[in-house]
């Protein structure tokens, strides 16, 4: 498909401005000049060239059809390129399905399917193969087309529009737009463009996985390669929110599976088209950063110097110490009263600008605490002519192999001789004070991307078909059990015993010893706190009868008699189950502090104890685990031993389980015990 050197233009057309005619007209301006037939029962030739009635006519099997026809139109279509051999054909139109039938889109890609047919959509725009001159399209493209480093997949074909035609500093190998993906998935042009040499960054803009084995093939293997992968997904759902009945379930919504991925695969997430165009002019460039480092940047203005130091703070962007040398350099350049500090302010008399910003760039890109330097001006149109700016960054980038980039402040002003000036000499014009910093983010997280993934292992198989007999035969588990479970996997809990009486409850409080916490034990009821269903602090045996009393009476005889936790911080572990990725686990504040906090982590096993750590320091609830305001602080490294204890668990079972929710797991100075357990099986 991606290569095709035949090809069948179907609907080819006459029409001036209609599908079928610009069609011929981009694929007659490919490069790689394929052979070309027109298909159209209604002209003779088109422009000179023969056009043929049907694809049954053609004299070879085409490598690609291209199907500009109406819907109507398709099933028959597609029929007749599988029935002529044709290798893989492009569905331009959404396979809508008329009203009273249904399931066209089924019948194309089993046609396709069983003809071992690629299929490119339907509802798409096609591609566009840079790296080997073959435009297939439908639209009228750019021209030219930019040629670049950055590979394209994107489900949305206005995406596909807007960035073949945003003027910024990248081009592409390979731009495609795989629309609904009824037999070819995103994962195998993603896949294809990492194979190009020329492919240096990877941009997926995607609503849904439909392919997540080769989804994940594919970002493991640009991980290892140290290709860029930045995404913008889309597309989050009620049912997504509303995958299992736990708590974890309800938090991790449709956009934990995009999370899960970025957090194993070193994925760049990005929030709006804007970032997405900033981050991919970045890595265009081809300078990476150094680990460990920050951002310096240079200005003109005071206030803006301000506003952008508070920007970096809120989105978690560093600014580099500089040391005595680089400081004593910069004194030296600036005139007098203007501080020598990062971020810096160059602007005093206005003198000799063009070497004063060069020097200035140029001293904070020696630094080695320094990273990545920034010249962060309006870039406005200069009515003189004065053209300093340019030519001071271009010369400061000239002098050293860190990333150096121009930041500007707003797009509306930006001066498009000048940054076409900058970018050619490969320098990024980044257009927004917040998107040109996130992307500025990004290439410094790249610096710290994570190892790829283990493989899932299982340390113990008599141990998970102990428990896969259990989970699948079908049983009530009780409180008990469960916790055995997770102390099986290493993942420490309070001791438990179930009764069904109040003597049975009177005879566990007294082996547990006093005070103990008394629950329902009724299956039925998964969330027992919004029931009234927990008793905590139970002293004495008066008090655990009375309890019993009142849970028997409301929610019935079952109960769950537990030891009382040492108070602790509560955290929520969770495993949650998404119907393209498998298990992902949920991490974050337990208790009341989910309300408050209203904030977790997703990640996708197996999770490692440095992994688990690093997890754990993103969230808010780390300044609480840390001990705030006196309080002792947590045993993180338990914390992160029960995370990885139930990444096992996860390995292990979770083909089994629609979710399992611990709520809370205190977390003290002496470790992290489980206080409740929930699980729905599958």
């Amino acid at each position: 498909m991606l290569e095709a050197r035949s090809i069948a233009l179907v609907g080819a057309s006459a029409r001036p401005g209609s599908l079928g005619a610009r069609m011929i007209s981009e694929v007659g301006r490919s490069p790689s000049r394929p052979r070309t037939y027109l298909v159209n029962p209604r002209y003779p030739e088109i422009s000179g060239q023969p056009c043929l009635p049907r694809l049954a006519d053609l004299p070879e099997p085409v490598d690609l059809a291209v199907l500009a026809v109406p819907d109507t139109a398709l099933e028959e279509q597609v029929a007749a390129a599988a029935s002529a051999h044709a290798r893989s054909a492009i569905i331009f139109g959404s396979a809508f399905d008329p009203p009273g039938t249904s399931g066209l889109r089924n019948r194309l890609a089993a046609i396709a399917t069983d003809a071992g047919l690629a299929l490119c959509g339907a509802g798409c725009m096609g591609f566009v193969n840079l790296a080997r001159g073959l435009y297939a399209v439908g639209y009228l493209l750019p021209d030219p087309v930019p040629a670049g480093p950055v590979a394209l997949i994107t489900h949305s074909g206005s995406v596909f529009t807007a960035m073949l035609n945003a003027r910024r500093g990248f081009g592409f190998t390979l731009a495609a737009s795989p629309g609904q993906e009824l037999v070819t998935a995103a994962a195998a042009y993603a896949r294809y463009a990492l194979g190009l040499p020329e492919t240096r960054v990877l941009a997926l803009v995607l609503e849904a996985i439909r392919d997540a084995t080769g989804l994940r093939e594919v970002l493991a293997d640009a991980l290892a390669a140290d290709v860029p992968v930045v995404l913008l997904s889309a597309g989050a759902s009620e049912a997504g929110k509303a995958l299992v009945a736990a708590h974890s379930g309800a938090l991790a919504a449709a956009d934990g599976a995009w999370e899960a991925l970025a957090g194993a695969y070193g994925v760049h997430r990005v929030g709006d088209l804007a970032e997405l165009a900033d981050t991919l002019e970045l890595f265009s460039s081809g300078r990476r950063c150094a680990p460990g480092g920050g951002l310096a940047t240079v200005h003109d203005s005071g206030l803006e110097r301000a506003h952008a130091a508070d920007l970096a703070a809120e989105l978690g962007l560093p600014f580099a110490p500089i040391g005595a040398q680089t400081t004593e350099r910069l004194a030296a350049a600036l005139d007098p009263g203007l501080d020598p500090a990062n971020p810096l302010d160059l602007w005093g008399t206005g003198r000799d600008i063009e070497p004063l910003v060069a020097d200035c760039l140029s001293a904070l890109a020696a630094d080695p605490a320094v990273t990545a330097v920034v010249l962060a001006v309006d870039l406005a149109p200069e009515w003189d002519g004065d053209d300093a700016y340019p030519r001071a960054v271009i010369t400061a980038a000239s002098r050293t192999g860190k990333p150096v980039a121009v930041l500007a402040g707003l797009p509306a002003t930006l001066d498009p001789i000048a940054a076409a000036t900058l970018r050619a000499a490969g320098v990024p014009v980044l257009e927004g004070t917040r998107s040109g910093l996130l992307a500025l983010r990004h290439l410094l997280d790249h610096a710290d991307r994570p190892e790829p993934p283990p493989d899932p292992v299982t340390a113990d198989p008599e141990r998970r078909r102990r428990w896969a007999r259990l989970l699948s035969s079908g049983a009530t588990l009780d409180g008990a059990v469960l916790f055995d479970l997770l102390r099986d996997y290493g993942i420490q809990a309070v001791r438990a015993r179930p009764a069904a009486t109040r003597a049975e409850a009177l005879d566990a409080a007294a082996a547990l010893g006093y005070p103990v916490v008394l629950k329902t034990g009724e299956p039925h009821i998964a969330h027992k706190s919004d029931v009234g269903g927990v008793r905590l602090g139970l002293g004495d045996p008066a008090a655990v009868g009375a309890a019993y009393d009142d849970l028997a009476a409301r929610l019935g005889p079952r109960v769950l008699v537990c030891e009382t936790a040492a108070p602790g911080t509560e955290v929520a572990l969770g495993l949650t189950r998404d119907p393209t990725l498998g298990p992902l686990l949920v991490i974050g504040a337990g208790g009341l502090l989910i309300e408050i906090l209203a904030e977790r982590a997703v990640v996708l096993p197996p999770v490692t104890r440095p992994q688990a750590r690093a997890v754990l320091a993103r969230l808010r609830l780390a300044r609480i685990l840390a001990g705030a305001r006196g309080q002792p602080a947590a045993d993180l490294d338990a914390i992160a031993d029960a995370i990885t204890g139930l990444s096992a668990l996860a390995c292990d079972l979770g083909d089994l389980l629609e979710a399992l929710d611990i709520n809370p797991l205190i977390c003290g100075p002496a470790g992290a015990v489980a206080a409740d357990v929930l699980v729905v099986a599958r």
